[in-house]
């Protein structure tokens, strides 16, 4: 079966990305440039493809540092990888929701996960490929591994939008508001504002020199510009690639550092506030084997209800792929 993960820092680790298309080459590229892992491996079936971008990422290496970029279309370059992130799958087209694509991307892990499982046996496996938050829960049944070590990006992503558009209002720097979206990675998520801060102040108590308070239509518009806003790159270039590259590396880093990162990650359930079987982005400590824990979040009875509606949702997908 492998080594067992230490719980400690891994100075010399190992990441694989599966998949070589505008997010994993992205993200590769992200944890090139942070010098996130030692070693960089790219996994794609398309081996022109694949070739393509190790060979272009490689001919940076003087610019870099001292990770190591590998890859191809054979599985033997999964092998010992620490963390192993999934960015495979059909993408979303213009128009489309990012349930709309979870059939199609199910069937695609469920041909992936044996392959994966063998070659990096004790790994973390982080899922970004959309619906992410189905597919976490068909990678956890696939696989059989705990919860904790099945997770995917989430909301992460989602929740820088909601901080950077926060600060440009509020008139201050992104990492000084501590707000998180939680819930599906999609259509339902939404911003528990009871819980929002910026500095030390509740969100809807800041005012400054340079802002008025926030009013409930403001912090409405600004959710759905954060819902909305994949649709509006999507729309515009064909796909989100660069943020959320970075937002995987720092996932990664994370978990080869075990830094016990708070961060809006998605995973499997069990019982957390009355759910269980159903995979949603809470704010989550990420150390070396995954997610170590869920933040017990004090919703408002209306977040409670939002909360609610969002995983209805995605219990719905489920029902209908068998999950």
């Amino acid at each position: 079966m492998g080594h067992t993960l230490d719980m400690t820092v891994l100075e010399s680790g190992k990441i694989a990305i599966v998949g070589a298309g505008s997010v994993g080459s992205s993200m590769a590229y992200a944890c090139l440039t942070r010098g996130s892992a030692r070693t960089i491996a790219l996994y794609d079936v398309n081996e022109p493809k694949v070739v393509a971008e190790v060979l272009d990422l490689a001919h940076g290496a003087a610019f870099t540092g001292a990770s190591e970029i590998q890859g191809g279309s054979d599985p033997a370059v999964l092998e010992g990888a620490h963390v192993v992130v999934v960015t495979a799958g059909a993408k979303q087209e213009p128009g489309q929701s990012r349930l709309d694509l979870a059939a199609t991307n199910v069937a695609l892990l469920e041909r992936l996960m044996p392959t994966l499982l063998e070659r990096a046996p004790d790994a973390v496996f982080v899922l970004v490929t959309n619906p992410c938050d189905v597919l976490t829960v068909a990678a956890q049944e696939l696989s059989g591994l705990p919860a904790g070590r099945v997770l995917s990006s989430g909301t992460t992503l989602d929740s820088s939008r909601l901080r950077l558009l926060l600060a440009r209002r509020a008139g201050v720097s992104p990492g000084s508001v501590h707000a998180h979206i939680i819930g599906e990675h999609g259509d339902s998520e939404f911003a528990p504002w009871s819980q929002a801060r910026i500095g030390p102040v509740p969100i809807r108590e800041w005012r400054s020199t340079r802002s008025a308070r926030f009013t409930e239509e403001e912090l409405a518009s600004i959710t759905d510009e954060v819902r909305t806003a994949a649709y509006r790159v999507i729309a515009g270039k064909g796909a989100t690639n660069y943020a959320i590259g970075l937002a995987g590396a720092r996932l990664i880093e994370a978990i080869l550092r075990d830094e016990h990162l708070i961060a809006p990650v998605s995973t499997v359930h069990d019982g957390y506030h009355g759910f269980s079987g159903v995979a949603f982005s809470m704010p989550s400590v990420i150390a070396s084997r995954g997610v170590e824990q869920v933040i017990n979040m004090q919703l408002e009875p209306d977040e409670e209800r939002q909360l609610a509606a969002s995983v209805e949702a995605l219990l719905a997908t489920q029902a209908r792929l068998g999950l």
